[in-house]
């Protein structure tokens, strides 16, 4: 009896000093909570690597890893991207400078091809690769909104889509054959929505009319998240430039006419570093600006491999003027 007695005032006591620690860890929760930051990094993510096996094609593995196919193609150029071969190193760019737009709602930047979505001002915005439109059917910029959504939307072909190809139906209802996918999200701009894909393999490429596809894994979460209103903002930034921590790093994508050459082979030919180019990463640098590696930056600029690579670092001196 003594021993029953013992445990269950030992588990009363136990039980008590939980909820007491329970108490003061929701008092400090919701203290916390009131005192939260917004989110102000420069940047999102980080590099990932892996080693190829016989059977992983560039698409499949960017699927995996939420990367597009040019985005996959920029960063390992000098692989076939349907046969890197077992044992081939595999650059997985998983690390984003934020573009230079509001933090707010949706953030698409054409370039990269690449869509953020800000879904509260404390946390970091979630990213998804997207598929953008074609020569001659540009996505369009600015900003709009989502002005409403549909869950199993039907794709109506327009008159220039029927008139280059008179096969088409006049329209497709939902299902596994609609080339919107299962979800859609109606912007502001006319005839441009964001939506699913039954074609996959188009994702971080030019092939739509405009829209903005994304994976069908990826649009049910924007589906869910995004409500009507949401802000939407479209960009068209190649190059993008932050400082994180004491290190400057620099982000350069292939343009959106650049974007077709490099899905095709791997590379882009030589690129000069432009007066604007110039004036932005000089504007970013500010104070550091004498210690950029000019040389480093004409590489990352012609290269154009899609991930943020550090082209120079703070002084002491700097440091010291800036504590």
């Amino acid at each position: 009896m003594t021993g029953i007695k013992t445990s269950f005032l030992s588990f009363t006591m136990m039980s008590a000093l939980a909820l007491l620690a329970g108490s003061a860890q929701a008092a400090v929760g919701k203290s916390s909570g009131e005192a939260r930051t917004k989110f102000n990094d420069t940047y999102i993510g980080q590099m990932q690597e892996m080693t190829a096996s016989y059977e992983d094609t560039l698409v499949h593995i960017g699927r995996e890893y939420g990367v597009g196919f040019v985005e996959m193609r920029a960063a390992n150029p000098t692989l076939d991207p349907w046969i890197p071969g077992a044992g081939a190193h595999i650059v997985i760019p998983t690390m984003n400078i934020l573009p230079d737009a509001p933090h707010e709602g949706v953030v698409i930047n054409l370039a990269e091809m690449r869509l953020y979505y800000y879904k509260s001002p404390y946390d970091a915005p979630l990213t998804f690769p997207i598929g953008i439109g074609r020569d001659g059917l540009r996505t369009p910029m600015g900003a709009t909104t989502i002005v409403r959504k549909k869950d199993g939307p039907t794709w109506t072909p327009t008159p220039r889509m029927r008139s280059e190809d008179p096969t088409l139906p006049v329209s497709v209802p939902p299902g596994p054959e609609n080339p919107m996918g299962s979800h859609a999200l109606y912007l502001g701009f006319p005839t441009i929505a964001i939506h699913g894909t039954n074609k996959p393999y188009g994702i971080g490429r030019r092939v739509s009319s405009g829209c903005i596809r994304m994976f069908p894994e990826d649009i049910t979460q924007m589906f869910d998240m995004a409500p009507v209103g949401t802000k939407v903002t479209v960009v068209d930034q190649p190059i993008k430039s932050a400082w994180i921590g004491d290190s400057l790093y620099l982000e350069v994508h292939p343009t959106q006419e650049q974007a077709t050459l490099m899905e095709r082979e791997g590379a882009i030919p030589d690129y000069q570093l432009s007066e604007k180019d110039l004036a932005y990463i000089m504007r970013v640098a500010g104070p550091s600006v004498k210690t950029l590696d000019w040389q480093k930056i004409r590489k990352v600029v012609k290269e154009r491999k899609g991930y943020p690579i550090k082209i120079a670092d703070k002084t002491e001196e700097i440091k010291k003027a800036e504590r």
